[in-house]
C-alpha cells in the first residue's frame, strides 16, 4: 500500500523519497525489528530550556495525589502569556504522552486567569518530564491488532462547577493509540450518568476510529471492546429503563486504563497503569 502510495504520488508531485520516517513534526520515529517506538525527547528537552527547568529536581508524577486545583481567585495573578505558552507546548507534547494529559487538561481550565498556584502545578509537570523525558509509547510487532476502549470518569471531579471530566483511551495491542481527557459539558446528578456519558464518548470516538482503521487496511471485523467500571452505567447502556444503585468494579479486579486520566493517583498505580498504556523509557526496549 505504502509502496502504491508513494508511486501515485511521484507521478503528481515533484518528490524525493528520503527512506523510513524518523521525524515528522517534532515526533521522533524509532523503527525496530520488534516494533515502533515514537517519541517527544528532543521537543521535551526544548520546553525545559525555553521556561528555565532544565536544573530543576525531578518528581516520578505529574499530580500530587490528594491535590486539588481550583479558580484561586485570592491567589497571586502570574504572567498570563508565559503560562499560556508552557500549557500549550505541553498540549503538544502530550501527542506522545498520554501519561500527563490529564494534568495537562487541568491546568488549562485555568489559563484565562492563572495563580501561582496554578503556575506551581505547571512547573510540578515540567519537573516529570525532566524525570521521563526519553519516555514515548512504543507499539509492538506481532501484538493484537484487535482495538480496545478504555472509558471512565471523575464524578464532579471539577470543584468550581461540580461538572464531572470524561477519560477514554484506546489500545492495539500493547500500545495506547488515541486518548483524551476533557470535562463534561453538563452537570451530571450521579456517577452511573457520569460514566454513562464518558462511554458515550468513547463509542463515538470508537466508531470514527474502526472507520478510519479501515481506509488504512486495518479493518476491525468484530464489534470493538469498550471497557467501563461501573456495573449501573453496563446495565443501564443495555437496557435503558434499568435504575439501581451504582456500584464500582475495583481496579484489582479490573484493569482500568483510563483511570490515569481522571484523577492523582498514588506512584505505584501511576506507574503501573502508564506501562499498561506501552509508555516506558527508549533505554527500556533493549
Amino acid at each position: 500500500m505504502l509502496t502504491k502510495f508513494k508511486s501515485s504520488m511521484k507521478l503528481e508531485f515533484d518528490m524525493t523519497d528520503l527512506g523510513e520516517m524518523k521525524f515528522f513534526l517534532g515526533i521522533e520515529v524509532l523503527q525496530r525489528v520488534d516494533g515502533i517506538f515514537i517519541c517527544q525527547r528532543k521537543y521535551a528537552s526544548e520546553i525545559l530550556d525555553r521556561f528555565g527547568m532544565m536544573d530543576v529536581n525531578v518528581v516520578h508524577n505529574p499530580l500530587t495525589v490528594g491535590f486539588k486545583v481550583v479558580k484561586d481567585e485570592d491567589g497571586l495573578k502570574i504572567d498570563s502569556t508565559q503560562f499560556k505558552q508552557i500549557v500549550g507546548s505541553l498540549m503538544y507534547l502530550s501527542a506522545t504522552r498520554p501519561d500527563i494529559m490529564f494534568a495537562v487538561s487541568l491546568i488549562s481550565r485555568f489559563m484565562s486567569s492563572p495563580t501561582q498556584l496554578h503556575f506551581s502545578v505547571a512547573k510540578r509537570i515540567l519537573r516529570y518530564i525532566k524525570a521521563t523525558m526519553d519516555y514515548g509509547v512504543f507499539y509492538k510487532r506481532g501484538s493484537s491488532s484487535e482495538l480496545i476502549g478504555y472509558a471512565d470518569s471523575d464524578y464532579t471531579g471539577d470543584q468550581e462547577d461540580s461538572k464531572s471530566t470524561s477519560e477514554y483511551v484506546f489500545m492495539m495491542g500493547e500500545g495506547a493509540v488515541a486518548w483524551s481527557s476533557r470535562k463534561q459539558p453538563i452537570v451530571t446528578l450521579s456517577s452511573t450518568e457520569a460514566e454513562y456519558v464518558a462511554a458515550v464518548g468513547c463509542a463515538c470516538q470508537a466508531i470514527w476510529m474502526k472507520k478510519v482503521l479501515k481506509e488504512i487496511g486495518q479493518d476491525q471485523e468484530e464489534c470493538v471492546t469498550n471497557m467501563c467500571d461501573n456495573t449501573s452505567t453496563i446495565k443501564f447502556s443495555k437496557n435503558s429503563v434499568f435504575h439501581g444503585r451504582t456500584k464500582h468494579i475495583r481496579v484489582r479486579i479490573e484493569k482500568q486504563l483510563a483511570d490515569i486520566m481522571t484523577k492523582a493517583l498514588k506512584l505505584d498505580s501511576f506507574q503501573g497503569l502508564r506501562k499498561g498504556m506501552g509508555v516506558k523509557a527508549a533505554s527500556e526496549l533493549n
